[in-house]
């Protein structure tokens, strides 16, 4: 094949190969497999992968430009802890920006941006009905960031889609204090924001967020508060 071919079909194997860690540590991120605040050993990983460590740097560099892992001076590597003494402001600038978002889209909206905001919502709701946490967290993303670019206003959505991010592991807290079964009237919440942005009512989609975020906050306080281990782990002051 030559030199060159050589390179180009290495650099694609170990591009395929820090796709396929990357893919697999941030599930186990977000699900809370890899618990906040837990070491990373590339050593580990290159054995548990069977691949050099080029590869496991390559997909920890991504993740941490996500936030999801963290590289300490002296150059070993954890998962990112939870903020937990920051999860008061962070519910209250989550609430305020469905609130925000919502409210926009329902003043600004385009005909054009409602099916977008249907096709999240329909793979939302799938992914509800297959209690697949992480598929409910990525959708529930895309369903809210949509909303938020029917508004017409960059700046909020570029902060919202920031919040949701990294508010990825505490929505999957909020998925497990259900065991996964997101009752329905969670998914008909979804629906009523919709039709409020279709009708064009401001006061019932900013009603509505405002409602839809703050239940999720009472929820993920209320679970924190039974789960002793939990708070322990990521260092809540109950």
């Amino acid at each position: 094949m030559g030199d060159t071919g050589d390179r180009v079909l290495e650099e694609r194997r170990r591009g395929s190969g820090a796709r396929m860690v990357y893919d697999l540590l941030r599930d186990e991120i977000l699900s809370l497999a890899l618990a906040p605040g837990s070491p990373i050993d590339e050593v580990q990983l290159a054995e548990r992968f069977g691949m050099s460590r080029t590869p496991i740097r390559e997909a920890l560099v991504r993740l941490s430009g996500e936030g999801l892992v963290q590289t300490l001076p002296n150059r070993s590597t954890l998962v990112s802890p939870i903020d937990a003494m920051n999860l008061g402001p962070y519910f209250d600038a989550l609430v305020l920006m469905y609130r925000v978002t919502t409210r926009l889209a329902a003043e600004h909206h385009r005909a054009a941006d409602l099916p977008a905001i249907r096709r999240h919502q329909t793979a939302y709701a799938r992914a509800v009905g297959a209690q697949d946490a992480l598929a409910m967290i990525a959708t529930n993303a895309a369903f809210h960031s949509a909303i938020a670019e029917a508004g017409r206003n960059p700046y909020f959505s570029a902060l919202f889609g920031r919040l949701l991010d990294e508010g990825r592991r505490i929505l999957r807290l909020y998925y497990d204090s259900y065991h996964d079964r997101l009752p329905q009237r969670f998914v008909d919440e979804h629906e009523m924001l919709i039709r409020a942005v279709e009708e064009r009512d401001l006061e019932r989609a900013d009603r509505l967020a405002r409602e839809h975020g703050e239940q999720i906050a009472e929820q993920v306080r209320t679970f924190l508060a039974r789960r002793s281990d939990l708070t322990v782990a990521l260092g809540v002051d109950k």
